[in-house]
């Protein structure tokens, strides 16, 4: 069976361009993030809680209102945690029927809130990208546009802890160019290859 990788970390520390550089090796990733909104936009009965709990505005002409949602939930913690409830048992059970037919030697599935959702459980190794919270302000600033507040709000929200990294197997420190990180990246490619070899 193709062993399952967990790719986690803040908001701006790079993760997402780790995960495509691990595509580019030819490594499949689980976007969870992507796929919760993808969940939200197609799946019915999501849909129909989503509406009956956060009001007709949830969807603007057919489409996920994902601005007018994020201003509830990261603004009330009983809201999110509705949210979460709903959504992350549904991105986990599709996530599993995602890994059924993969050839691979290992998949990623790339998620901030790994630890949080569960689906830490899943993998057979994680791998940690951290970088300076300055850094991380200045990416989302210019990616997201984002207020400083906002961001804020959302970083707290992640609420990531010591004791969660402990157990990660990679740590990737995405504070230097992208060379560095490409590099970082294919020596971690090539020790999991060596590991999933041994067994």
């Amino acid at each position: 069976m193709t062993k399952i990788i967990g790719l986690t970390g803040g908001m701006g520390s790079g993760k997402t361009t780790v995960a495509k550089m691990f595509e580019e090796l030819g490594i499949p990733v689980y976007y969870a993030d992507d796929k919760a909104k993808e969940l939200m936009q197609r799946n019915k009965d999501l849909q129909k809680k989503l509406i009956a709990e956060f009001g007709d505005s949830t969807y603007k002409n057919g489409e996920l209102n994902t601005g007018y949602l994020a201003k509830i939930v990261f603004s009330n913690p009983d809201k999110l945690k509705k949210l979460e409830n709903w959504v992350h048992p549904a991105v986990r059970n599709d996530f599993i029927k995602w890994t059924k037919n993969k050839t691979s030697p290992y998949v990623i599935v790339e998620n901030a809130i790994l630890h949080k959702t569960g689906m830490d459980q899943l993998t057979d190794n994680i791998i940690w990208v951290i970088a300076d919270k300055k850094k991380r302000m200045e990416r989302i600033t210019i990616r997201d546009k984002m207020k400083q507040e906002d961001i804020q709000k959302r970083m707290d929200n992640q609420n990531f802890s010591p004791e969660m990294m402990k157990n990660s197997h990679f740590i990737i420190k995405n504070n230097k160019d992208i060379e560095f990180l490409r590099n970082s990246v294919q020596k971690i490619d090539q020790k999991l290859k060596k590991m999933l070899k041994k067994g």
